[in-house]
């Protein structure tokens, strides 16, 4: 810390730099040597989070206090707050916090009027794995785009599963969950179904393996049982309570640190979702929603090109919805240059330099500060837990003074919750009945199930008629060849009874008898009697 900083004339500048007219959220106040100058206080406008923002910094440093306190301080300005908790940490903020010693040094250090409280909680869990009110939506709702993305498809495989997609809808085939999409796959790749697409490209069976075998990979981390119905409303997100503070959603992902795609699936779809319900606002005095996204990494590691593509899309567009973003993580080298040049507000914890990596990581955390009297590179290494090197957008968009900054004591208990509490809160929850109970109403796995089975019975039934027929047919054949050889032989035989009548002799007695014949008759008919 050069002398600059510790001048009367530094901290007057930084009080006049976080001081704004419009509503704001307190962060802490300016450190001058080993105290906290209280009248020199950190804060940032509320009307500029939908900017987005960083909070980074080296396990056991402080950041994931620094998110507790912003997203208590948002719910009490009345912002509702989403935060992805992978690790629970963030549970205590259900009840009051503890007075305890070291918060009440801090309080009195820094200006803060300190007192317990607890906040408006929804606890939520990906397709109820962890404690929460499950959230789902169907393949269908997640759309081909998306899921193209997240499977890593090229550009042709992202065809032929628009394609896919396209003639589940045609066809009334809703696509709920993975096996809905793995089925209609398979049936528009087997004999029966091939022909189905034949009039508009059709889908190759190497197109179809790549999918098939990328969904089995997303199976495998879990996404089966994100995918489903009730599919979650993100509008549930933007609560306020009758008491005007926001409603603090916190999802809980444990043990998803090994399983990234899962949980970059779930983030695109909820901001994908979001950006395309809510109306735009345009510039806003305070954000309708802040999401908090910790451990960032897991959401960049192993991703595609196209998929950072959308990440970088989405956060540049969503702002103007009125959403805002922080990413929390390590270090600012988890996030891409892309998306970390659109990140308005900086609350950097301390770094760690102990390998050449990490030294140029520090260096290149160092060039994204604007330029400032504090040596960076030796500050991010000295910060005490608790403290972090701020800069923030003013009202006017211009970055503030870089601040060494003591931040606040969150209010909410810092230890994980009970476990009965955590119960408690969800069984009490409006969400709890609309989605815990999941459904799975006939979709297109049934369906085409049900195409196949009746085409098969079909087609065994037009096998036994055609059997059948084919017996017949040979039986009339045999039977009119039968009837064919007794007509030759009756034939045969007549001819030679003819060549005896027709002969002279034949032919003489005949006519005698004949006229006997005609005699008889006659008496017969007459009653005459010959004499």
């Amino acid at each position: 810390m050069t002398d600059e900083t510790l001048s009367p004339e530094f901290a007057a500048t930084v009080a006049a730099g976080y001081t704004f007219d419009s509503p704001t959220l307190a962060l802490g106040a300016l450190v001058q040597g080993e105290e906290a100058t209280e009248s020199a206080q950190v804060r940032v406008p509320l009307a500029m989070l939908t900017r987005h923002g960083l909070v980074a910094g080296a396990t056991g440093t402080g950041k994931t206090r620094t998110l507790q306190l912003m997203a208590e301080g948002l719910s009490d300005a009345g912002v509702p707050v989403f935060v992805a908790d992978i690790k629970g940490d963030l549970t205590g903020m259900a009840i009051d916090g503890e007075p305890q010693d070291f918060i009440a040094k801090r309080a009195a250090d820094i200006g803060q009027d300190w007192s317990p409280a607890s906040y408006p909680l929804e606890f939520y869990s990906l397709g109820g794995i962890g404690s929460g009110v499950p959230i789902r939506t169907t393949v269908t709702d997640f759309g081909p785009l998306l899921m193209s993305k997240v499977l890593g498809l090229n550009d042709t495989q992202e065809s032929s599963l628009s394609l896919i997609f396209h003639w589940a809808d045609t066809n009334k085939l809703a696509l709920l969950d993975l096996k809905d999409l793995r089925a209609v796959i398979q049936y528009l790749t087997s004999p029966e179904g091939k022909d189905e697409l034949k009039g508009i490209g059709g889908v190759s069976p190497a197109s179809a393996g790549v999918i098939l075998r990328e969904i089995s990979g997303l199976e495998a981390q879990g996404a089966e049982e994100f995918f489903g119905e009730p599919a979650f409303d993100t509008k549930d997100l933007l609560v306020v309570g009758a008491d005007g503070r926001g409603t603090i959603s916190a999802l809980e992902l444990p043990s998803l640190q090994d399983r990234p795609a899962l949980f970059s699936t779930f983030l695109m779809w909820l901001l994908a979702d979001l950006f395309a319900d809510l109306p735009e606002v345009g510039d806003v005095d305070k954000p309708k929603l802040v999401f908090f996204f910790d451990e960032a990494h897991l959401l960049f590691t192993d991703a595609s090109k196209d998929f950072l593509t959308q990440v970088t899309q989405t956060v540049r567009l969503i702002r103007s919805k009125g959403v805002g973003i922080f990413f929390v993580t390590q270090s600012p080298k988890d996030v891409p240059a892309d998306v970390l040049g659109q990140l308005g507000s900086r609350v950097q914890h301390a770094l760690r330099a102990f390998t050449p990596e990490d030294a140029a990581a520090l260096k290149a955390a160092v060039r994204t500060y604007p330029n400032s009297p504090y040596d960076l590179e030796e500050v991010l290494t000295t910060l005490g837990t608790g403290e972090a090197v701020v800069t923030v957008l003013s009202e006017k968009g211009a970055p503030t003074p870089v601040a060494w900054t003591r931040l606040r004591a969150p209010r909410g208990s810092m230890d994980i919750a009970p476990s009965e509490v955590i119960t408690a809160v969800i069984n009490a929850s409006a969400g709890e009945a609309k989605y815990a109970l999941e459904t799975d109403r006939e979709s297109a796995y049934e369906l085409l199930a049900t195409r196949v089975e009746t085409a098969d019975a079909a087609a065994q039934q037009a096998a036994a008629d055609k059997a059948a027929a084919e017996a017949k047919a040979k039986a009339d054949a045999a039977a009119a060849k039968a009837e064919t050889a007794t007509r030759r032989s009756s034939r045969k035989d007549k001819s030679v009874v003819e060549e005896v009548l027709t002969s002279s002799t034949a032919k003489s007695l005949a006519r005698s008898a004949g006229r006997e014949l005609i005699n008889q008759i006659s008496r017969s008919i007459f009653g005459v009697r010959k004499r």
